[in-house]
């Protein structure tokens, strides 16, 4: 007989709903909002990818730049630093501190104490926020990789000009925060062929990965700036 999910914590979100974190057993654990999971410890291929690919490439560079938007369970932020120099900044963007809190707590030794890494530096608020203050501020501020790992991704509805997060302008704000060869990379439910359409208007290299094989997999794109 399977084993029962037991709620660790749980707190209410503007708007959304209930939001749960739960565990079954020692390293079994899922994050809910309402009846719909949003991820699970156990299904973590694509954001692994995420993470990994995101930062490909930056391992050689000195003191690398990265922004990562939504902390979830760690596991990209995990990912990332496995692919970092010693000498690397990662900024973890996150509007919940309690999921700050679950990272560092009963989260943490899922990614080995990924959030308290001496080169993560937590951000509590708007990643949206923090993209247009890069790219606006001075350049020297600016990222070698944006990671976006948010649990609602980029989808047919998804207001082509003014969405706040996959829309052309903030495409735009995005590429404007990068270093010169800097990657954007956004992790998606399903792939969107019009979000790939306005990453390529916005002047990004893209390609999409679908990791795993077979079944449902689901979407990472990734898009590098000139």
């Amino acid at each position: 007989m399977a084993r029962p999910w037991i709620i660790l914590d749980r707190f209410e979100v503007d708007g959304e709903g209930t939001l749960e974190l739960r565990r079954r057993g020692d390293r079994d654990f899922l994050i809910a909002i309402g009846p719909q999971i949003l991820m699970n410890s156990s299904q973590q291929l694509s954001e692994v990818a995420l993470g990994r690919l995101g930062c490909a490439g930056l391992r050689q560079q000195s003191a690398p730049r990265v922004l990562i938007g939504g902390l979830g369970m760690g596991i990209t932020l995990r990912a990332a630093l496995d692919e970092l120099p010693a000498d690397a900044e990662v900024v973890v963007a996150e509007l919940n501190p309690r999921i700050v809190d679950w990272c560092r707590g009963p989260l943490a030794d899922l990614t080995a104490g990924a959030v308290l890494d001496e080169r993560v530096k937590v951000h509590l608020g708007d990643v949206t926020k923090l993209i247009a203050e890069t790219a606006a501020g001075d350049p020297g501020g600016r990222f070698d990789a944006i990671i976006l790992d948010l649990y609602r991704g980029p989808h047919a509805g998804t207001d082509r000009l003014n969405d706040p997060i996959y829309g052309s302008w903030a495409i735009e704000r995005s590429r404007d925060a990068l270093r010169p060869g800097g990657i954007f990379a956004v992790w998606g439910e399903n792939y969107d062929a019009g979000f790939s359409r306005r990453l390529t208007a916005a002047g990004f290299a893209v390609r999409c990965e679908r990791p795993g094989r077979g079944g449902y997999r689901h979407a990472v794109f990734l898009a590098q700036k000139a």
